[in-house]
């Protein structure tokens, strides 16, 4: 029972940037990972950046320098702070949060997914 809701997608040209945000809700424990993932037409969804509840980063190696993955724990919010976009990255986005419902018992939950567009 634990919701995810994204914000901040939109159409913005190269090189500028964009801030993705979002709130975990619901019956939860504690947070674990959370993490923002994207995919286009034809393609796997891929690995955008994560960050774990002590906030250790990874990032996805096309992303890397430009892209930048925070969270409040106390608001339970993640957010992606991209900066030099490319067309490349157009995709939807996905967030992502790892949780623990109950004692022992952990859940996967995926947000709605934003759309991010780059133009030329």
């Amino acid at each position: 029972q634990v919701q995810l809701v994204e914000s901040g997608g939109g159409l913005v040209q190269a090189g500028g940037s964009l801030r993705l945000s979002c709130a975990a809700s619901g019956s939860m424990f504690s947070i674990n990972g959370m993490g923002w993932y994207r995919q286009t037409p034809g393609k796997q969804r891929e690995l955008v950046a994560t960050i774990s509840n002590g906030g250790r980063t990874n990032y996805a190696d096309s992303v890397k320098g430009r892209f930048t993955i925070s969270r409040d724990n106390a608001k339970n919010t993640v957010h992606l702070q991209m900066n030099s976009l490319k067309p490349e990255d157009t995709a939807v986005y996905y967030c992502n949060a790892e949780t623990l419902v109950t004692p022992g018992i952990f859940s996967q939950t995926w947000g709605q997914g934003t759309q991010v567009t780059v133009s030329s």
